[in-house]
């Protein structure tokens, strides 16, 4: 008996599985008969699967997924252009564009233009004009070109890339091998993609393919607006291509229509980055005297959230946000100071020379080692959680701390073992060395310390 009491219970609790499995069966095939219930009855243990009843609400009710692409196609396709230019030679490249302005200001990339004597625009109703560079920058691989003579252009309308999330549908326009206004649709696989083109990376993904020849073209969201710029392909893949943000490019056109480059706006401030993952902010850790930062009360330690009202919470955004931004822009800034909101506005000024940015500096100036270093202000330090040091301010090129890989930013804890907060303090421990030795140097990058032998230059 004490032998068989496992095996009677064990198809005492099978049974008792099996009737709530029946019983769970019973219910919803009463509830499908009957049309009732809104969501997958629950399912006891051991149940196989789920299955919403039959005439149950969508799940998602606003989900709409689209039958046909042809009417936003139709409406957009007009202002989508075919560029095709020529060099001293015979060679000939073929690229893509889109009209923005009736008076045929036309948007592309760089590379597509940037070495063209001669440039043909074509539009999608054959019309051809001739046309020349008003702006380009190579940094964001973008170009702004004016079609001579051209009145009354179909247009595309300029989106919001800030909305954008993975998954969106998307449709690129353009012209792979020369084939005129090609239509391809996918998602939108990633943002903020760095692809190490340039400075300024904040490339949107897509699976939508693109080829040669799509270079510039527009990339559209389901609302039939320019959400981005198609600009790249990775060579070694199948469906990865990169497209340059449309809000990007709206803080860069007015630069290039009024200076025909990147002339590039100053505020005044240095700035790293705390915390760690989604945590991560920018704090101000300097503010360079008589700047415009400085004039607009902002101080070493705030914390920058915000800018012209979008959010920010990486150092890059806030760098492309300024640096794309001409002279005399205005900005407005949301700032975190002691957990208090504070917004001030400033007016960029145009970017002083190294020579100039080094005299604002009242820290020190290593000439032999190749940096010029600055106290960390107090409530940087604290905003930045770490203990105070000398900030590198400047790393002077071709100097022994560019060449040992020192970066701007870096905190300066020790001198050959010898502790350094302030700059008497290293004026002491650089005193003791001798000119003809490395001199060894604790440096803090982020929440990382590294040791660095320096040979100073003789």
């Amino acid at each position: 008996m004490v032998r068989r009491l496992p095996l009677l219970l064990a198809l005492a609790a099978a049974s008792a599985h099996a009737d709530a499995v029946d019983d769970w069966v019973r219910q919803k095939v009463a509830a499908q008969r009957a049309g009732q219930g809104t969501a997958p009855a629950p399912a006891p243990t051991g149940a196989l699967w789920q299955e919403r009843p039959a005439r149950a609400p969508a799940p998602l009710p606003d989900f709409r997924p689209p039958t046909s692409l042809a009417p936003l196609v139709r409406a957009v396709r007009p202002g989508v252009v075919n560029i095709s230019t020529r060099n001293e030679g015979t060679s000939r490249s073929l690229g893509s564009g889109f009209v923005i302005n009736p008076d045929g200001l036309v948007v592309t990339n760089n590379h597509v233009v940037e070495r063209a004597q001669r440039i043909l625009v074509r539009l999608a109703d054959g019309r051809e004009f001739a046309a020349r560079v008003v702006g380009r920058d190579p940094s964001t691989d973008l170009a702004l070109l004016r079609l001579d003579g051209a009145k009354g252009l179909p247009t595309v309308t300029l989106g919001d890339s800030d909305q954008l999330e993975i998954g969106d549908w998307v449709v690129a326009i353009g012209n792979p091998f020369g084939l005129d206004t090609s239509v391809t649709h996918g998602l939108i696989s990633a943002r903020e993609r760095v692809i190490g083109v340039g400075p300024f990376d904040d490339f949107i993904q897509t699976n939508a393919l693109i080829n040669p020849g799509n270079s510039g073209g527009p990339l559209f969201d389901m609302r039939g607006d320019v959400v981005g710029v198609t600009t790249a392909i990775m060579s070694q893949g199948q469906g990865i291509g990169f497209a340059v943000p449309i809000n990007l490019v709206k803080d860069l056109l007015p630069n290039l229509m009024d200076n025909g480059r990147l002339v590039r706006g100053w505020l005044g401030l240095n700035v790293q980055e705390a915390g760690d993952g989604e945590a991560r902010v920018p704090i101000v850790v300097d503010v360079f005297p008589k700047s415009p930062a400085e004039q607009a009360g902002v101080h070493p330690g705030d914390r920058v959230v915000g800018i012209n009202d979008k959010p920010v919470k990486r150092y890059q955004q806030l760098l492309r946000k300024i640096a794309l931004l001409a002279p005399g822009s205005s900005v407005k800034l949301e700032l975190s100071r002691d957990g208090k909101p504070v917004a001030v506005t400033a007016a960029l000024s145009t970017r002083p020379s190294v020579e100039a940015l080094q005299a604002m500096h009242s820290g020190g100036r290593i000439d032999a080692l190749g940096l010029v270093v600055k106290p960390l202000d107090p409530d940087a330090a604290k905003g930045l959680g770490v203990e105070p040091g000398l900030r590198v301010e400047v790393v002077l090129p071709g100097g022994a701390a560019e060449l040992a890989g020192v970066m701007t930013g870096d905190l300066v804890l020790e001198v050959n073992r010898a502790r350094v907060s302030t700059l008497s303090e290293l004026d002491a421990a650089l005193a003791e060395y001798d000119s003809a030795e490395p001199v060894l140097v604790k440096f803090r990058r982020g929440t990382s310390l590294r040791y660095v032998a320096l040979k100073p230059r003789t």
